[in-house]
C-alpha cells in the first residue's frame, strides 16, 4: 500500500566516491520511497574524520544528482549536529543510563570479546574515557522486510555498547538513531552489513524513547564471499558520465526489471513504476565481477 507519509533515506559517509554497493544502497532506498509516494533524504555521515575523503561529501552528491537521484528537503550533516548529540549524552550521564569506560580492547578480549559493564559499577565513578550506554532494553530480534525474523545473540544483544569514543568522536550508533527520529524515517533501506547492528538501534531508540522505524536490508554486492565492495577496499567509482548502464546494472541486482537506456530521470520514473519489493533477493549477499 502507497503511503504518502513514508520517508526513507540515503546516508552515505564521505570516505570516498560512490561505488557500485554504494548505488544498490541509494537506488534500493530511493525506488522504495518514490514507489510509496514518500519522501527520500540525503544524510552524510561525516562525524569520523580520519576516514574522510577532502572534498568526498560534494563528490557524492554531485553523483547523486547525475543519476537522477534527486533527493527532497535539504541535506543533512552529521558534522553540524554534535551540540545535539552531547546534548542527549549529557542527560543519559546524568539519569544514569550511560557511563565512564577505560577498559581496553586486550581487556575486553580476556572477558570472552563481550564487555561485561564492569566500568557502569565502579565506585567512585569514572570521569574519562569512552562512554557506554547502559543497555537495559537488550533487543535481540525485529523483523526485516526482505529478511524477513532477524534475531542476535544474547551476549551482543545485552552488551553496554560505546556511544561516544575514548577520542571525543561520537558512536555511529547514537548519531544515527538520534538523526533518525530528527528526520522522521519511518523505514530504513540499506545493505545487510548493517543487519545485526539494527538491534542495537533498536535499543537505542527504546532508551531515548523514540520511535523505532521499519527495516529493510538489501544484499550486499561482494567480489568474493564475505567481502563486499566498499571504500575501504577500494571499489571502483561509478561512471558519473554515463550514468545508464550502471543504473540498470543495480536494477538486475535487486531483482528489478531492466528500463529502457534513456535519460536518466525517464529511466527512474519508469523503475518506480515498475518497482518489486517481493523481487528483491532473500540473501545477504550476492557475489559480482568487478
Amino acid at each position: 500500500m502507497n503511503s504518502p507519509d513514508y520517508i526513507g533515506r540515503f546516508a552515505p559517509s564521505p570516505s570516498g566516491p560512490l561505488h557500485f554497493g554504494s548505488l544498490i544502497a541509494a537506488l534500493g532506498s530511493f525506488l522504495r520511497a518514490k514507489h510509496q509516494q514518500g519522501q527520500w533524504l540525503v544524510r552524510i555521515e561525516d562525524i569520523d574524520p580520519p576516514r574522510e575523503v577532502a572534498g568526498a561529501s560534494d563528490d557524492i552528491l554531485r553523483t547523486l544528482e547525475a543519476y537522477g537521484l534527486h533527493w527532497d528537503q535539504t541535506a543533512l550533516f552529521q558534522r553540524d549536529r554534535s551540540e545535539v548529540y552531547q546534548r542527549h549524552i549529557n542527560e543519559l550521564l546524568s539519569n544514569d543510563q550511560a557511563y565512564y569506560c577505560q577498559c581496553t580492547r586486550k581487556q575486553i578480549g580476556l572477558m570472552g570479546g563481550t564487555y561485561d559493564s564492569r566500568c557502569g559499577s565502579l565506585s567512585p565513578r569514572l570521569t574519562q574515557g569512552a562512554i557506554r550506554i547502559r543497555n537495559h532494553a537488550k533487543v535481540s530480534q525485529f523483523h526485516d522486510v526482505v529478511m524477513g525474523d532477524v534475531s542476535v545473540g544474547d551476549d551482543f544483544a545485552g552488551e553496554d555498547f560505546i556511544i561516544k569514543r575514548s577520542d571525543g568522536l561520537f558512536a555511529y550508533q547514537l548519531a544515527v538513531v538520534i538523526d533518525d527520529a530528527f528526520q522522521g524515517i519511518t523505514e530504513i533501506v540499506r545493505g545487510s552489513d548493517l543487519l545485526e547492528t539494527s538491534c542495537r538501534q533498536l535499543s537505542m531508540n527504546n532508551i531515548l524513547g523514540f520511535t523505532s522505524p521499519s527495516w529493510l536490508h538489501l544484499p550486499l554486492a561482494c567480489t568474493k564471499p564475505g567481502f563486499k565492495l566498499s571504500k575501504q577496499n577500494y571499489a571502483n567509482a561509478i561512471d558519473v558520465k554515463h550514468p545508464q548502464a550502471s543504473i540498470n546494472a543495480a536494477l538486475r541486482f535487486l531483482g528489478q526489471a531492466e528500463v529502457d537506456t534513456d535519460n536518466v530521470d525517464i529511466m527512474l520514473k519508469q523503475a518506480i513504476e515498475q518497482f518489486k519489493i517481493a523481487d528483491i533477493p532473500q540473501v545477504s549477499e550476492i557475489l559480482i565481477a568487478q
